[in-house]
């Protein structure tokens, strides 16, 4: 039986999985947290085989979640379950490190498969997304604007845009700030802006 966490910040979201996977034979709900520190209080006590994390986490964000996880518990599965735009996120989160990426919007039968598929060491991209990829005779190396930025700049736009200061950012990603500096500015460049209000708004647009 495959043990599973689900980390996601909306009380409703967390029952309604644990409902789901409580009705199924092959998987075994241990419980949920709602914030990505608690991962690792959750993990040192219980060790899991898979984790359904949401990419927007408070105290610290899923995709640097996903780089301790892999660093602290490196036979633990992460699937990225989440809003937010496959297209935008879904390599970046691979390449930090997760097994699988999964929207919000699929079904319970594709959920499952993701899970069962991750936890025999395979990677889980939706069909669609794998379609999208394979169609682009580019493959990762496409023409969109948000394929030019790296994991750790996608890492970097996320936190910008959730409000955080560069100390913030600093601390969280454990770089110091002129670093977060040094990816503000490249950021800005790549997303052709020239101060944070448009590198939000343009972060906000890629989320679409």
């Amino acid at each position: 039986m495959i043990k599973l966490l689900v980390v996601d910040p909306h009380p409703i979201v967390s029952k309604g999985l644990e409902l789901v996977f409580n009705a199924m034979r092959d998987i075994k709900f241990l419980g949920s947290v709602n914030n990505g520190e608690a991962i690792f209080k959750f993990l040192k006590h219980t060790p899991v085989d898979v984790v359904l994390t949401e990419i927007n986490l408070p105290q610290l964000n899923g995709i640097t979640a996903i780089r301790r996880i892999k660093k602290d518990f490196p036979n633990t599965k992460i699937i990225m379950f989440s809003s937010q735009a496959e297209e935008v996120y879904a390599i970046s989160c691979i390449k930090a490190g997760a097994d699988g990426y999964i929207p919000k919007t699929t079904d319970v039968i594709s959920l499952k498969e993701a899970i069962i598929k991750v936890n025999s060491g395979k990677t889980y991209l939706s069909d669609d997304f794998t379609k999208r990829l394979t169609q682009n005779s580019k493959g990762l190396k496409g023409s969109s604007y948000y394929k030019k930025l790296s994991t750790r700049e996608v890492e970097v736009l996320k936190l910008l845009a959730s409000g955080k200061r560069n100390k913030d950012i600093a601390k969280e990603l454990v770089i110091n700030e002129k670093t977060v500096s040094t990816y503000r500015a490249r950021l800005m460049k790549k997303l052709n802006v020239d101060n944070l209000i448009d590198l939000v708004e343009q972060s906000k647009i890629m989320e679409l």
